[in-house]
């Protein structure tokens, strides 16, 4: 068998021999740099071409409704405002999505360093968690690439933002923006699942810990957040 002998075999790898990969890269340093850059680069891109793309008057109202529609007419008239510059709109949007990678990736690591600590083998620290957390969101590259064919192929430029995120639940049951539910519709989406799996094939290489119990790690944070979500909206 090949062994994986660079960053970028490891991201083509990853698809198709993820054990392989992990196993070697809790042995090298460095290498989570690539997909981090990647998934920053591609999982910007979709916003981008969006916001050079859609009707930005027509979005600006779809935004005013969904987020200010039970304000009072001046307090949406300020909403509208705040948006009216639509580099300023993109460039948010840009930035914010690599900034909420780099948060909840921070998270995650801070989450495996705490609760892999039931492994009194594993060597790894929080740096390095930090940096498998890159590993297992490499999916979102596959995610925001659909993101883009959508926009590419799009022929009317009144495209729903959720467009964006074509594996989103929201996308798929084509849930209204402003619904109360389009929050979490959004957030739920295909490739979590792929996450997950990679997050507990990992931790089987990187730990000692039983199979059964990498899954239930792996798993268990996604579905505390979406119930605790859920129950929220429907109280």
């Amino acid at each position: 068998m090949q062994q994986v002998s660079n960053p970028f075999q490891a991201m083509k790898d990853i698809f198709v021999k993820p054990n392989q990969v992990f196993a070697t890269i809790s042995e090298t340093h460095n290498w989570s740099w690539i997909p981090f850059i990647c998934i920053a680069v591609i999982g910007a891109l979709p916003i981008y071409m969006y916001f050079n793309f859609v009707d930005f008057s027509w979005y600006t109202e779809l935004m005013v409704q969904a987020m200010a529609g039970d304000l009072s007419p001046a307090e949406q008239n300020v909403f509208r405002n705040v948006m009216a510059d639509q580099s300023q709109s993109m460039w948010t949007g840009v930035f914010g999505s690599v900034f909420m990678l780099l948060v909840s990736n921070a998270i995650l690591a801070l989450y495996l360093n705490i609760v892999t600590k039931a492994d009194e083998e594993c060597v790894q620290g929080y740096t390095d968690w930090y940096g498998f957390s890159w590993w297992v969101s490499i999916p979102v590259i596959v995610s925001s690439l659909l993101g883009i064919l959508v926009v590419l192929v799009s022929q009317d430029s009144q495209l729903s933002p959720v467009s964006m995120a074509p594996t989103s639940f929201a996308f798929i049951f084509s849930v209204e923006m402003n619904s109360s539910w389009a929050s979490l519709m959004q957030a739920i989406r295909l490739e979590s699942i792929w996450v997950m799996y990679l997050t507990a094939v990992g931790l089987s290489q990187w730990t000692q810990l039983p199979v059964k119990k990498t899954y239930v790690i792996a798993i268990a944070p996604y579905v505390l957040i979406w119930a605790s979500w859920a129950l929220f909206i429907a109280i």
